[in-house]
């Protein structure tokens, strides 16, 4: 996770860069982005000799490239982006890029630490492969999707397509041309779809939602499927209590959570999706509709008594696991749910909440009128944003970090500003 104990908490507002001083430079200036701890903030750009390069709080990168694009920073602030030179794409860190080139490069994905760096390539040949910090497997495979990370950033799965096939083979789609990949190594069975691999908590197994034939369907750990099918499935999840693995499946017309092939929560809902456990594994919060077009959260199988008609979404346990927060949206309203109580404030857009490593503060970045704005604990913050960061709480959870563009004399300067709880 990031290392917040080292980053600069320190209450009052600091300007890291002047955006429009860029301009001076740059005829080309992409969408910027900021690192966690608020130090930098970076773009793509394009300089004087129509090469792609990453300008970093004012200061490019040494080299230029054919193309620069999604532009990322790792949990440990490392800034990333896919970089095409001669031809050739790769990923570049911090303005290295590694050494293998490949026809194309996409989706990078990052460990909890940030330690761990990985991609999705396909070579000259048509294969496709993964990059695990710089290092590519040596299997590549007709396609690839959907590749997930192990909790420490060592292990890697994806679904991959085993079986060549062309659009008329309606016969060899229904006997099985997926399967996964761990680290490059193949599941020995194929199936007709497999979806959202997902890691255990130890790093050491993989399930994943799969289906068997055209109108079954069932959860997958490490190659051996559940002994129960069902008409669907929803992605599994491994407990971090006991390893279990829980997943949403449908039986009879209705959504359950099943645990190892059984149901277990004993009520079914219309639709019930994206479960998670709290950090210690004692309680499940999952998106559910208790009647159709109705959406709440579910905790441990009891239904929130607030709904929303449009959706529910980013639904996040705090810390200690005692508190649940999640963004609802009514009639095209935006808001803030936490614990079965909703925020009084409605906006145009809301954000996953974050929570204080203590769990007794929330805070999210929220949209209204076409500026941005950090609501703590209900309350708006005063001053607007043009663009606006994801907030952070300090390790004693009594500051707040606010990273973003201002509005009036401050448009395009990216400012970090902390502020106390009491602020």
């Amino acid at each position: 996770m990031n290392d917040l104990a080292n980053w600069d908490w320190d209450p009052g507002k600091r300007l890291v860069a002047d955006l429009d001083s860029w301009k001076r430079t740059y005829s080309w200036i992409e969408e910027p982005c900021a690192s966690p701890d608020g130090e930098k903030i970076a773009a793509v750009v394009r300089t004087e000799e129509e090469l792609f390069t990453v300008c970093v709080n004012g200061t490019p990168w040494d080299k230029g490239f054919d193309r620069v694009w999604y532009l990322r920073f790792a949990p440990d602030n490392r800034l990333t982006g896919l970089v095409s030179d001669s031809g050739e794409w790769t990923v570049a860190v911090d303005a290295e890029s590694w050494e293998n080139g490949f026809e194309f490069v996409w989706n990078t994905q990052f460990s909890q630490d940030g330690n761990n760096i990985v991609a999705s390539a396909v070579h000259s040949e048509k294969r496709y492969l993964v990059l695990h910090n710089g290092h590519a497997w040596e299997n590549g495979f007709f396609s690839m999707s959907q590749v997930a990370l192990s909790p420490d950033g060592r292990n890697v799965a994806a679904v991959v397509q085993t079986v060549p096939l062309k659009e008329k083979e309606i016969a060899k789609f229904q006997q099985g041309c997926f399967s996964v990949a761990v680290n490059g190594a193949l599941w020995e069975r194929n199936f007709v779809n497999v979806w959202e691999p997902a890691f255990s908590h130890d790093n050491n197994h993989v399930a994943v939602s799969v289906r068997t034939s055209l109108y079954d369907h069932t959860i997958v750990v490490d190659g051996e499927p559940w002994p129960k099918m069902f008409s669907s499935v929803w992605a599994p999840k491994f407990s971090p209590a006991d390893g279990s693995i829980t997943a949403p499946v449908r039986i009879g017309g209705k959504w359950f959570l099943a645990r190892n092939g059984e149901a277990f929560w004993n009520k079914g809902f219309v639709q019930l999706w994206n479960h998670q456990y709290a950090p210690d594994g004692a309680r499940i919060a999952a998106l559910v509709a208790p009647k159709f077009g109705r959406w709440t959260v579910a905790i441990d199988g009891q239904p929130w008594k607030n709904t929303f008609g449009d959706l529910v979404t980013d639904a996040v346990f705090s810390p200690d696991g005692r508190s649940v927060a999640c963004v609802g949206k009514n009639s095209g309203n935006w808001r803030i749910c936490v614990d079965d109580k909703v925020w009084d404030g409605a906006y145009d857009m809301a954000w996953a909440p974050v929570f204080s490593p203590d769990g007794a503060h929330v805070a999210a970045k929220v949209e209204k009128g076409g500026q941005y704005f950090i609501v703590v604990d209900g309350a708006a913050l005063p001053e607007p944003f043009k663009s606006l960061w994801d907030p952070a709480f300090s390790p004693d959870s009594k500051k707040i970090m606010v990273r973003g563009t201002g509005t009036g004399d401050d448009t395009n300067k990216y400012y970090r500003t902390v502020l106390t709880i009491a602020q």
